[in-house]
């Protein structure tokens, strides 16, 4: 093999070495992957026709009408003895119905159109595939590539059920251009109301789309849309992962959801998880074919211990058919733009990142530990989706720091656009619970912020949905906690809870924006402070709805301070679409003063100056700046508008001097942003 390595040519290496020589030691790794991507690729030419055909495999396999409406039924049980189709249709005859054996674990059935030349099964009817197993079971199961999946109110097992509309949605709407500065919309349709239920694609559609207009994101990251049996997942145990999540409505409702999006300059990201599958076997794809294998590794490697789940065997040909047509479906059939890559630090290792503290020592990310199979299946993922969308967006989910996994696949990188910044949310929540307003550390708040691989692109984010979880609550809880139930009014003065609260609220979100990466992450709600924690309805809670939902009532009350934070987070979502510090490289910071509390850095021609000190205010403090000439207020936190205190002159026009300028910033916990006037 080691002759082989050294005959591969990774075509665009050398910009990674430019980029990161240390990586010079690894070479051979990095030509072992690219190596193994290109058998793959060829493999796909020779025995499918190459990628495009391969990965549109949702056309071919489930049920497909043909031009006459027969129905033409195919799976891949490789363990299964026989297999027959069972529903509505035959009256639920377990042996009216059998599949044809192919070669290599392939079934096929055709059913002809019925008397009056409709299909034989109607739309929204059910059906079943029975699988007969070597050891004589007979076992009920849902396709794998079933489009649509319902439960019955009292049942507690999900239906395949036939999607076949005789008019279905059309979009309308091209898909926007890639923003070039990302600031994302972390969503979960399902908790998107303030009512104590779980809300649909259409409530999101008329009700919370506007919100995410108005507050300046240009891109929604959907959670939870792959069908999942269990609620309280937040949807990564997947059950059917071609079907969209029916408990909040039709495909119809989800495809005119992104259709709406996408009228309003909007991209929408699918959250996919390719790294794990629910254990279910009746609803899920946990023994198919009766077969501890099948899609999975068989155990121990196809199971994750912490998850209590499946883990996907991605060196198989039939599972790379079905996960990268997955991308493809949900691409085509819905429009959507891009993906979130769950888990991927799972996929990445063959101790899933279990026990490893990743110090960041490259050995951890070469060698043995590292599962070359799911990092080749990344590698081809991502490579196939930019081909056939140039402007597709993928995130990955790392936590451990991968080299190159932002870098283009030619690079010998694993592809990626955006990786998430998952140190910065961590690090917050730590200081809050920690430590006291005089004992934050400046340089390290700082170095956290700006501690990440050169030419590899972050997300930025203060708080996703990870913080808010049952155990552990937003950042405006940790900051104002009970006080949030009776203190909140604005027609009351403040108390310094509630003060220190509101202002170092805004304070956190707007450095983490402009000093953090290259995009930048809000969970839903969080925006306009939300209280309290999310938990989704479950025995532990008595099946409440209570934290499971989103009181948007609260920011449409004039005399509640969440519509000032509301405010906040739009206008400097609006900023920054002016001035496009996201898109920019990164910030040059001239001042972390530890007894000041004082940072100051510039992006994009755009001076930031945080004070995070808890009583000491300054006058005259001159700080550095790149561009010489006058400077203007652009965004100040401590504007009463925001439910700040309103020290400061916005008309005041600010001169450099001698390399640098004065400034008078009177407020303690407060950040203003300025723009030079050239």
């Amino acid at each position: 093999m080691a002759d082989r390595e050294d005959n591969v040519t990774v075509p665009e290496f050398s910009s990674l070495l430019q980029m990161d020589p240390y990586l010079k030691t690894y070479e051979k790794d990095f030509k072992r992957r690219y190596d193994l991507l290109q058998k793959r690729l060829f493999e796909l030419e020779e025995a499918e026709g190459g990628f495009d055909q391969f990965t549109r495999s949702y056309k071919t396999f489930g049920v497909q009408r043909q031009p006459d409406n027969s129905l033409f039924f195919k799976e891949w049980a490789p363990a299964a003895e026989a297999l027959f189709l069972t529903g509505d249709f035959n009256g639920w005859d377990k042996f009216s119905h059998p599949y044809t054996k192919k070669d290599f674990g392939k079934w096929e059935l055709i059913l002809p159109p019925k008397h009056d030349k409709s299909p034989a099964v109607d739309h929204h009817t059910k059906l079943k595939v029975v699988v007969h197993t070597k050891e004589g079971e007979r076992l009920y199961r849902i396709s794998p590539w079933a489009k649509y999946v319902n439960r019955e109110e009292k049942s507690v097992i999900y239906d395949w059920v036939h999607w076949d509309p005789p008019q279905p949605y059309n979009q309308v709407h091209p898909r926007p251009a890639k923003p070039t500065s990302l600031r994302i919309y972390e969503a979960h349709v399902g908790i998107a109301s303030p009512e104590g239920k779980i809300a649909s694609y259409t409530n999101f559609t008329n009700n919370v789309l506007p919100r995410i207009k108005d507050l300046g994101y240009n891109c929604i990251q959907l959670m939870a849309v792959m069908e999942h049996a269990y609620y309280a997942s937040f949807g990564y145990q997947i059950t059917s992962f071609f079907a969209a999540s029916s408990r909040y409505g039709t495909p119809d409702e989800l495809k005119e959801l992104i259709d709406v999006a996408h009228s309003m300059g909007i991209v929408v990201l699918l959250d996919v998880v390719h790294s794990h599958a629910s254990k279910n076997t009746e609803d899920g794809l946990n023994h198919f074919d009766g077969s501890n294998s099948c899609y999975f590794h068989s155990p121990p490697r196809g199971e994750h211990k912490l998850w209590d789940s499946r883990l996907f065997n991605y060196s198989s040909w039939e599972v790379l058919r079905f996960l990268l047509s997955n991308l493809r479906w949900w691409m085509e059939e819905y429009r959507f733009d891009g993906f979130r890559f769950d888990g991927v630090t799972s996929m990445l290792y063959h101790h899933h990142g279990i026990g490893s503290g990743f110090s960041g020592d490259y050995s951890e990310y070469f060698g043995l530990q590292v599962d070359e199979d799911s990092l080749v299946y990344l590698m081809l993922a991502n490579h196939i989706l930019h081909t056939l969308y140039p402007d597709c967006i993928t995130v990955a989910e790392d936590v451990s720091g991968m080299p190159a996994l932002c870098r283009p696949v030619e690079e010998g990188g694993l592809g990626f656009d955006y990786r998430l910044a998952m140190a910065i949310p961590d690090k917050w929540i730590q200081i809050l619970k920690e430590l006291k307003d005089e004992d934050w550390n400046i340089g390290n708040i700082t170095h956290t912020l700006t501690n990440r691989r050169y030419g590899e692109k972050c997300i930025a984010y203060a708080e996703s949905h990870d913080q808010a979880l049952v155990g552990d609550k937003t950042l405006a809880f940790w900051l104002m906690d009970k006080e949030m139930y009776t203190n909140m009014s604005s027609l009351i003065p403040m108390n310094p809870i509630i003060n220190r609260g509101i202002q170092l609220h805004k304070m956190i979100r707007l450095i983490t924006h402009g000093l953090g990466g290259e995009g930048y992450l809000n969970f839903i709600g969080n925006e306009f402070g939300h209280p309290e924690w999310l938990d989704f309805p479950r025995e532990g809670n008595n099946q409440s709805y209570h934290y499971a939902r989103r009181q948007f009532n609260l920011v449409d009350m004039d005399h509640l301070r969440y519509c000032q934070l509301y405010a906040f987070d739009r206008d400097m979502n609006r900023t920054e679409d002016k001035y496009g510090w996201l898109a920019a490289p990164p910030a040059y910071v001239s001042a972390k003063h530890e007894e000041d509390k004082v940072i100051v850095f510039d992006r994009a021609n755009v001076v930031f100056i945080f004070n995070f000190h808890p009583n000491k205010s300054f006058q005259g403090y001159r700080v550095g700046v790149e561009v010489p000439g006058k400077y203007k207020i652009k965004l100040d936190s401590d504007m009463v508008q925001y439910g700040g205190h309103g020290r400061l002159d916005h008309g005041t026009e600010f001169f450099t001097e001698a390399h640098f300028y004065k400034s008078i910033l009177h407020q303690c916990r407060a950040a203003i942003l300025w723009s030079s006037i050239l």
